[in-house]
């Protein structure tokens, strides 16, 4: 899910997972920022929508993936705090 498009040409994508605690048998929200090139051809992105990216060659210091696919989604307030599983 995208949080940022400030940068240009770049955007900064959320990734939500659940790290299994096994000491009390419970899961626990985890979440990493990857930073993602994002080609003049997905001009439309904004905070909030789905994007596939893939690995690629380094492209700067904090760059390494780029933008496949954009779905468009429709969330209401904060992008952040949004926590989908799959």
């Amino acid at each position: 899910m995208v949080v940022s498009t400030k940068m240009e040409r770049t955007v900064i994508v959320r990734t939500n997972y659940l790290h299994y605690i096994k000491k009390y048998n419970r899961f626990e929200k985890r979440h990493t920022n990857v930073a993602a090139h994002c080609s003049p051809s997905f001009a439309t992105i904004k905070e909030g929508d789905i994007v596939t990216i893939g690995q690629c060659r380094p492209l700067s210091k904090t760059v390494r993936f780029n933008v496949l696919k954009v779905q468009a989604n429709q969330i209401f307030g904060s992008a952040r705090k949004q926590f989908v599983l799959f």
